[in-house]
């Protein structure tokens, strides 16, 4: 029986070179990891000692061999295989660990092209493949996490549990290569050129549950992209859920879209409150007044560094969650006072470029809505001066986060009324006014006005200042109604729908 080795993380080869050993499997191998163990001692055949057959262009061919893959893909119980197998003087190879070029670390690098297709794994994939396509037969190990069981199970398991530790290690190799060949075509093509859905995610940890206990729920993390959320760190508290997951990745974008100092709260996947203010105190009491009652047991996010003071303050209520870029280390003394609240730093600001969506048969995917407005034109009588144009931006970046028919109410860069996911506008316009109680003054929709029944509403409320995408085939109507009420009004030229 023969095991062939070649592998580019080394960790535990040589744990699994002792076993060979033991078992009197006879080790062949490739390359570096040859050297390596013969470094250490092991006797080693090298595989083009095996083969009869030199690696040539620079180690680009030397696995690639009727040896190696006649060895591994015949099958044990068919007469015709094993009479090739004789008259073509091949042996037996049971048993394949290779792991891969690192291509998916490599795209952190950011190299150039013709340095990155270098770590394009051939030969590697090439005997993992054949591997788990002969798993009734061969054992495959691509992972080093894969060693520890599989010698308990090679010297203690049941034939049944043999089978099925291959079966399964073999399902393990074609989910890496989908991923592997997935980030490769991620980095040749752009989302038009494909034909076929292409994305790379590893299995980061199964979750508590989905949005419900009766659902299971994995939460998975991209492989070739950065990805603000992939640097998420757990200071205290309890493992994030399903639920804090979809939260964290709106606050944590709420909060970028300000190089001011700002506070989101946020419940539901829904901004509750939002501001922006001299520092990470100031903009979390100005987001908790927003919705002292909708604040309970959400999500906190901040684009500052959390004080005491403001931990102090936080530590009134009970929260899920809190993300932020650091803390000082006496605002992590008060905060882990709570034991189960969850306590996150994240050090990368947000970069995602696609969203996708998930049907029933089908996959949705459209570029991340990274844009705020294509112009700032008043279209009334009245022009905002460029303090209250300041509010208006500030209103229309909270808007973009919250569920369509989305209108958002503020004042001194701080919301007081949000209205989402309503099926009409003028009820989402209702319900942010009258949290509002007629003391904001800018008013921000994210998508035009079929008509004017919101600027009556505004005005009836006191809003001074609206700003909304336009594009209306009854603009003008909405327009008449601002001059009539002496209200300034922007057209952006940019709607920001969130279904």
């Amino acid at each position: 029986m023969k095991a062939l080795l070649s592998v580019y993380n080394k960790e535990g080869i040589e744990k699994l070179a002792d076993f060979f050993v033991k078992e009197e499997i006879e080790i062949l191998s490739t390359g570096g990891t040859y050297t390596h163990l013969k470094a250490l001692g092991y006797s080693v055949t090298k595989l083009e000692e095996f083969t009869n057959s030199p690696e040539i262009l620079h180690g680009r061919v030397k696995t690639l061999h009727p040896k190696v893959h006649g060895g591994i893909l015949y099958r044990r119980d068919q007469e015709d295989d094993l009479r090739d197998v004789t008259e073509n003087g091949l042996s037996s190879i049971d048993f394949v660990c290779v792991n891969l070029y690192p291509f998916f670390e490599k795209l952190e690098e950011n190299l150039s092209e013709l340095a990155q297709v270098e770590f394009i794994d051939i030969g590697g994939p090439t005997m993992l493949r054949a591997a788990a396509k002969n798993y009734p037969f061969v054992y495959v190990l691509s992972d080093p996490k894969e060693y520890s069981t599989f010698m308990t199970v090679y010297k203690e398991g049941t034939e049944e549990e043999k089978q099925a530790f291959r079966r399964k290690s073999a399902g393990l190799v074609y989910n890496l290569m989908g991923a592997y060949d997935s980030a490769v075509a991620n980095f040749l093509l752009s989302e038009e050129e494909k034909t076929y859905g292409s994305f790379s995610y590893r299995k980061v940890q199964s979750l508590r549950y989905g949005e419900n206990p009766h659902q299971k729920a994995s939460v998975y993390e991209e492989i070739d992209g950065h990805g603000a959320l992939k640097s998420i760190r757990i200071l205290s508290g309890k493992e994030l859920s399903y639920n804090n997951y979809k939260d964290l990745d709106i606050a944590w974008k709420v909060v970028h879209e300000f190089s001011e100092p700002c506070c989101c709260a946020l419940k539901h996947n829904t901004p509750c409150g939002v501001a922006l203010g001299e520092n990470a105190l100031d903009c979390y009491e100005k987001a908790y007044a927003a919705d002292p009652v909708s604040i309970f047991g959400g999500v906190i996010g901040f684009n500052v560094e959390v004080t005491k003071e403001c931990a102090e303050k936080m530590n009134e209520i009970f929260l899920e969650v809190i993300i932020a870029p650091s803390y000082t280390q006496e605002a992590l003394e008060v905060l882990k006072n709570k034991k189960n609240l969850r306590i996150l730093t994240c050090s990368h600001k947000p970069s995602a470029t696609n969203t996708m969506v998930s049907l029933d048969g089908l996959l949705l995917v459209q570029e991340e809505d990274q844009k705020i407005f294509d112009q700032l034109k008043t279209v009334t009588q009245t022009n905002p001066t460029k303090e209250m144009l300041e509010e208006m931006v500030f209103a229309f970046k909270v808007v973009k986060y919250v569920k369509s028919n989305a209108i958002v109410v503020t004042k001194d860069k701080m919301t007081l009324g949000i209205g989402g996911g309503q099926v009409n506008r003028i009820d989402a316009a209702k319900f942010a006014l009258s949290k509002a109680k007629g003391q904001a003054v800018v008013l921000a929709s994210d998508a035009f006005f079929p008509f004017p029944d919101v600027v009556e509403e505004s005005a009836a409320h006191g809003i001074a200042a609206i700003i909304q995408p336009g594009g209306s085939l009854k603009d003008e109507a909405s327009i008449q109604a601002c001059d009539a009420h002496g209200i300034a009004m922007v057209f952006t030229g940019m709607r920001h729908f969130k279904h």
